[in-house]
């Protein structure tokens, strides 16, 4: 496989996404609704993707203040549920994914720990929780994992939603 054929070679670092290019990714990632059932749904898409891929990943679901769905998969731990409940409180204090946050403070030359005066203990800008938001209604909850270095944690939550969706 050549690097035209969008495959990164290994030895080369990634590439990490704008600002502008996550923001897209919200706007195109939205719901017309979101039930249990679509929760339930969209839970087992990505315990079945990360079975596949044996990742070892915590996955939770919360919308409205309320746990939908959650799974920890082999090698997954405690810390995992942790740090769930963390980058999911970014999402829910700011609308956007936990990523995208983290993105925006380290634009702007500082880090979130460093600038949003928040306990870390809590909150966590990491990587693996994307807001769920639905059309004419806005952000009503949230889907994170946590397990792999956090880019790959939010990339691989944007793919099985881009799947979910798509159906």
């Amino acid at each position: 496989m050549t690097h035209n054929q969008g495959i990164t070679p290994r030895f080369q670092p990634e590439i990490t996404p704008s600002v502008e290019e996550l923001e897209a990714q919200e706007r195109r990632l939205v719901f017309r609704q979101f039930t249990h059932d679509d929760a339930w749904a969209l839970g087992s898409l990505l315990v079945e993707l990360a079975r596949e891929r044996q990742a070892p990943v915590a996955i939770d679901i919360h919308r409205a203040g309320q746990q939908l769905f959650h799974a920890a998969l082999p090698g997954s731990t405690p810390d995992n549920d942790d740090w769930i409940a963390r980058k999911r409180r970014v999402v829910e204090r700011y609308g956007s994914a936990s990523y995208l946050v983290g993105t925006r403070f380290r634009a702007k030359g500082t880090t979130f720990e460093e600038a949003a005066r928040l306990d870390p203990g809590t909150y966590a800008a990491h990587g693996g929780s994307f807001p769920i938001t639905v059309e004419g209604v806005g952000v009503i909850g949230a889907v994170t994992v946590s397990g792999l270095p956090q880019l790959q944690d939010h990339r691989f939550v944007v793919e099985v939603l881009e799947q979910f969706l798509d159906r």
